[in-house]
């Protein structure tokens, strides 16, 4: 097959595929905007009616997730933020300085990726409860920052090996202190990479349901996803649509912020070769 019959078909195929991961939008969306007394499980495909915010008020009210978004928003800032800093450093350690052992270290703080999270849930959870970090914020900051610096630090290693050693020494021969050099020539250097491991944390961070849900109980301090699933705990009295709004209505700040920052996250995803 030559280039010229090959284009419609990879057009068409490209279309199928891009329809069927569609699918499951257009069901969410066209469900989650149905009133509650129109609902119809036999016609989950047919719209009917546009009741998607009186849904979303119901779902906000049910699930009390007005007294969870400024924890969530706080989780979902600070503890990328600290993550992609550590991650960095340790980059810069390993790569800059030539820590000694480097590969080492950075097989160690890689290694925390490698068991699954439900392996430290029983540990992680006793400890909490001992050392008075359960249910605070201070806490829940603690684990999500601890749960991204591997995955930072392995991204930025990655990055800043592609930075010539040249680099950093002529920053010392003209002076610069090992701080100053990380601070004003390696960290700017990486802003698509930082910003890219930003948003991969944030909406991990937003996203998680199991943490959220074995370290924290009270409104003020459990995450969303967690508080979102009181709807389907009291499913008695929240009906599917109200269910499925819920679900649109929380997902919608990781879908604008890769929105806003899609360039960003894209030429990240090139320079951090990930």
């Amino acid at each position: 097959m030559n280039k010229t019959s090959s284009g419609p078909v990879r057009t068409a195929i490209l279309i199928v595929l891009g329809l069927i991961w569609l699918a499951p939008v257009y069901l969410l969306i066209v469900n989650a905007s149905k009133a509650v007394d129109a609902y119809d499980p036999a016609a989950v495909w047919k719209p009917s009616g546009f009741s998607l915010f009186t849904n979303f008020q119901d779902a906000w009210d049910k699930a009390a997730l007005g007294g969870t978004l400024l924890a969530t928003t706080l989780y979902s800032v600070v503890a990328p933020v600290l993550a992609v800093l550590i991650g960095a450093a340790v980059g810069y350690a390993i790569v800059a300085l030539r820590l000694k052992y480097g590969f080492v270290w950075f097989v160690f703080i890689f290694g925390g990726t490698i068991f699954p999270l439900q392996m430290v849930l029983m540990p992680l959870f006793s400890g909490y409860a001992s050392s008075g970090l359960y249910d605070t914020r201070v806490g829940m900051i603690i684990v999500y920052t601890a749960i991204s610096v591997p995955f930072s630090a392995f991204v930025m290693r990655n990055f800043f090996t592609g930075i010539a050693r040249s680099v950093f020494e002529a920053a010392v021969v003209d002076g610069g202190g090992l701080f100053r050099i990380f601070r004003s020539i390696y960290l700017p250097m990486a802003g698509s990479a930082l910003a890219a491991i930003f948003i991969l944390q944030a909406t991990f961070v937003w996203n998680d349901l199991l943490l959220g849900l074995t370290l924290s109980q009270s409104e003020s301090v459990r995450p969303i996803m967690p508080a979102l699933t009181g709807l389907q705990s009291t499913y008695g009295g929240a009906a599917l649509p109200t269910v499925l709004a819920g679900g649109l209505l929380v997902s919608l700040p990781t879908v604008v912020l890769f929105l806003a920052a899609q360039r960003f996250f894209s030429r990240g995803l090139a320079l951090g070769q990930f």
